[in-house]
């Protein structure tokens, strides 16, 4: 039944960015002046994204990829379907501007594996980047998590099903640096069977506004070509005899419940270190701290699959 659907979406997805496709080269042939400005307020990026799957098979690709980084607060259009700028604020506890790197919809299609939030604390005349916050989406089934993290460093066990190629296991840890002319987010995968098995980074560069003056031709079937990428090497671990997994809602529905007690087991065993009588210490923090931290659990937020996956 999920492959009819799936059959379904990808037949209909098709058709309407084929029309409005068509729709865009027109307006663009009748009005050329007509593209829309891009803001100061929103930056483009391009660069590549890397997989590299290292067990029970090596697998790795890249390919070329279009970012946009909107300041929610000042940015005059920015893509609906996302967190807002007091909504990311209220989340990281910060109380500076807040910037969201994305790949816009094109032609009526959205596709975005990772979306990412810059939150940033005003100390006096400056800007710093404290929080960022991490909205995954997997595919096909459009289920969406969003979580805190932090950007020197951080490890959160796997809330979501990203992968039919990856069970619920291991955690995920994440580093990004503060978006200037360059930019770059790794993620690697630490596994209890397969240990440090898969790993993924985005890197990119800062494009002049001069080169891409109509982000809709910029932007023009980006998410399919994502798209695209996954399916086709999904299609080439599951030839190479990578065992499929199903989704965890089948067998396990308190799954998202079990993601965040490994997540609070996680952070507690990172909490602390042990003496050199083997004893639990706190590590670089008073035992207090390490107590507040163990009793706040990382802020999950799941959203459920549109249709027709819901």
């Amino acid at each position: 039944m999920e492959l009819l659907y799936l059959l379904c979406s990808i037949v209909s997805s098709s058709i309407t960015s084929l029309t409005l496709s068509v729709v865009l080269l027109l307006r663009r042939l009748v009005n050329p002046r007509a593209a829309a400005d891009c803001s100061s307020f929103v930056s483009l990026y391009e660069g590549t994204v890397w997989h590299e799957r290292r067990r029970p098979v090596h697998h790795s690709f890249q390919y070329n990829v279009r970012y946009a980084l909107f300041d929610l607060d000042q940015a005059a259009k920015v893509p609906t379907d996302h967190l807002s700028g007091d909504q990311a604020r209220r989340i990281s506890e910060t109380n500076g501007p807040v910037c969201l790197l994305t790949i816009p919809p094109s032609v009526g299609y959205e596709q975005n594996p990772l979306s990412l939030y810059y939150c940033y604390d005003i100390e006096g005349s400056t800007h710093n980047l404290k929080k960022c916050i991490a909205e995954v989406t997997n595919t096909p089934w459009g289920e969406r998590v969003t979580f805190l993290f932090d950007p020197k460093s951080d490890t959160v066990a796997k809330p979501l099903h990203v992968s039919p190629f990856m069970d619920m296991l291991g955690s995920w840890s994440i580093k990004a640096n503060a978006p200037e002319d360059n930019l770059w987010v790794a993620i690697s995968v630490q596994h209890p069977e397969l240990g440090n098995y898969f790993t993924a980074t985005l890197r990119v560069k800062r494009t002049s506004i001069q080169i891409a003056r109509d982000p809709a031709l910029f932007f023009w079937l980006m998410p399919h070509r994502v798209a695209i990428w996954i399916y086709w090497h999904a299609f080439r671990l599951w030839w190479k005899g990578v065992s499929f997994i199903q989704h965890p809602r089948y067998h396990s529905p308190n799954y998202r419940e079990e993601a965040l007690l490994r997540d609070s087991q996680l952070q507690n065993k990172m909490a602390f270190g042990r003496n050199e009588d083997g004893h639990l210490q706190a590590e670089g923090s008073s035992s207090s701290n390490v107590a507040e931290k163990s009793q706040n659990p990382r802020c999950c937020v799941w959203r459920d699959a549109k249709w027709p996956w819901c």
